[in-house]
């Protein structure tokens, strides 16, 4: 089941199914006003909404529409809580290295994870607007997942069990804030403007095989202003979802519609490139001393999207366009 939010009454829109084609819509705010209804309700309404999604397929939907991802919103255009990880060790080892050359990254046992801004979710075609160039405009793939309500102290395993959708993520960032903020201690703020997800959430089947030990077992390709720029793998998550919501939830329940993401999708093979501008900066730092790749430019376009075994798109494809206002 593929779910979308379209502009509606209020800032969180109202609740589409979308084909898995991603061609068509219907709707489905009689079920659930709004995306966050439904997670908050998912035992209640999920049923409806899957029935609602296979006439869709059918073609017997009432009120189908043609799906058009430059209307559609977020999936959750704000969320009760937006929690991104740090779990691709090889993305870590590299800015690690390149950084901080004489101190050697060191491992834990529990995944990084940092509490971004959740009030304002961009939508998949919309702009990066706003930043200056020395401001270190940088993309960001990702996965991520949406849970429903998760107890605290919940086990990793049963912590898979609560989680609801998935969507792509371009976690947008502005590299020049990254490093002083991390150095005081208080981790992200001004470096982490709007974060960018795809125009569809889907439900964990909807991915068939890719999705399994709570990793998303599929490429997530990156082109920069029409460019390959790299199309790493989602399996090689040194921690699974699991273990990010069960970190997440070990002093606290998760309220419903908490979105966590992996971070940097990031692979030890060189030859699949990156999945951000700060990753390649660091190999060129390590192997050269000096990056060569710039940050993003004004009227540049990233372009994000993970195709199945198929060839179809799962999530939509994100395009953001980089403007100045």
């Amino acid at each position: 089941m593929k779910l979308a939010t379209y502009p509606g009454p209020t800032r969180d829109g109202r609740l589409v199914v979308v084909s898995r084609d991603l061609t068509r819509a219907a709707p489905a705010h009689d079920l659930a006003p709004t995306l966050l209804a439904a997670v908050e309700q998912w035992d209640d309404v999920a049923d409806g909404l899957a029935a609602r999604a296979e006439e869709l397929e059918e073609g017997s939907a009432i009120g189908e529409f043609a799906f058009d991802p430059e209307e559609a919103l977020a999936p959750l255009p704000r969320s009760p809580q937006w929690l991104d990880g740090s779990v691709f060790q090889t993305h870590l080892d590299l800015m690690a290295q390149a950084l901080h050359p004489d101190k050697p990254n060191e491992s834990t046992d529990w995944p990084y994870v940092y509490q971004g801004a959740s009030d304002d979710f961009l939508g998949a075609r919309a702009d990066i607007a706003g930043y200056r160039l020395d401001e270190g405009i940088d993309f960001e793939g990702e996965f991520a997942v949406i849970v429903g309500e998760v107890p605290m102290r919940v086990t990793p395993d049963e912590a898979l069990g609560h989680i609801r959708l998935l969507m792509l993520c371009n976690d947008v960032s502005l590299r020049a804030y990254a490093g002083p903020e991390v150095r005081v201690g208080f981790g992200f703020l001004r470096a982490k403007p709007s974060t960018v997800f795809s125009s569809v959430a889907v439900t964990p089947d909807e991915l068939g095989g890719a999705w399994r030990d709570g990793r998303v077992h599929l490429p997530l390709r990156v082109n920069r202003s029409g460019e390959w720029f790299g199309h790493p793998h989602g399996s090689q998550m040194t921690f699974h979802f699991g273990d990010l919501v069960a970190h997440t939830a070990t002093t606290r329940r998760l309220s419903a519609g908490t979105i966590v993401g992996s971070g940097t999708v990031s692979n030890d093979d060189r030859s699949v490139g990156s999945a951000c501008i700060a990753e390649r900066r660091a190999i060129e730092i390590i192997a050269d001393g000096a990056p060569t790749t710039t940050f993003l430019g004004h009227g540049e376009e990233v372009h994000m999207e993970v195709l199945d075994a198929d060839g179809r798109s799962v999530f939509g494809e994100i395009r953001n366009r980089v403007v100045v206002a």
